[in-house]
């Protein structure tokens, strides 16, 4: 895709911070229409920005904004949500598969559901939202739903490239969005982000490595896994 002019683009989580900023840089790169989603959505106030319900984990949820949606060019993945704990012992098993459901099982769910949509429009793109968790394992059942997605992208690429959609995964640390308010450090914004994002798919890019702590991570995972987590050594 060399630009978004004339795009549709469907964004899950819309309300949020980074939901926000994708439906915004959409409509400024020239998206014609934005499905907003949410499980409540709101006005926009905005005729080109189509406010639409849409609970991911629900299947009767998405088939109907498949039906009611059915000129999407451009998906993103977006959509996540927190476990109640970061630690792996602790959570019960409830919440770790309320945390799979949400930030793994719904978007590959949502994509398959989708897949016929895109695969009939020239270059359309799918985009999932990832994080650095996928990579460094701080966020004990969130880290593992976003290493599954991880995964499941790198397989959703390999299984729509031959069907012409693009499939773009995104890594990032801290977003200043509400979700990260319990960090101090140096957060990223949602507009900067998106930025990336969408330059990457502009020039064809597969994956988006948004800031340094990303791209140190990365780095490091060639490493034993005792460079990657020193405090295995203490």
């Amino acid at each position: 895709m060399s630009s978004l002019t004339g795009a549709v683009v469907l964004v899950t989580g819309a309300n949020g911070g980074i939901g926000s900023a994708f439906v915004a840089e959409a409509l400024a790169r020239g998206a014609v229409k934005v499905y907003a989603t949410a499980r409540t959505p709101r006005d926009w106030g905005d005729d080109r920005i189509v406010p639409l319900a849409l609970d991911i984990t629900d299947p009767a949820s998405i088939a109907a904004a498949v039906e009611a949606a059915p000129d999407v060019t451009v998906l993103i993945n977006n959509a996540g949500t927190l476990p109640p704990t970061w630690s792996l012992l602790d959570i019960s098993a409830d919440a770790l598969r309320a945390t799979m459901e949400t930030n793994f099982i719904a978007p590959v769910m949502l994509a398959a559901a989708f897949a016929p949509v895109l695969t009939s429009r020239p270059e359309s793109v799918l985009i999932d939202m990832h994080s650095v968790a996928s990579w460094y394992a701080f966020g004990g059942a969130y880290s593992a739903s976003k290493a599954a997605l991880w995964s499941a992208t790198n397989s959703l690429r390999l299984e729509l490239a031959p069907r012409g959609t693009h499939v773009v995964g995104v890594h990032v640390g801290y977003v200043d969005t509400p979700m990260a308010a319990h960090d101090n450090g140096p957060k990223m914004l949602p507009a900067d982000l998106v930025i990336h994002v969408f330059d990457t798919v502009e020039a064809g890019g597969y994956e988006v490595i948004a800031d340094e702590l990303t791209t140190s991570i990365k780095a490091g995972l060639s490493a034993p896994v005792e460079a990657l987590y020193p405090e295995l050594k203490a």
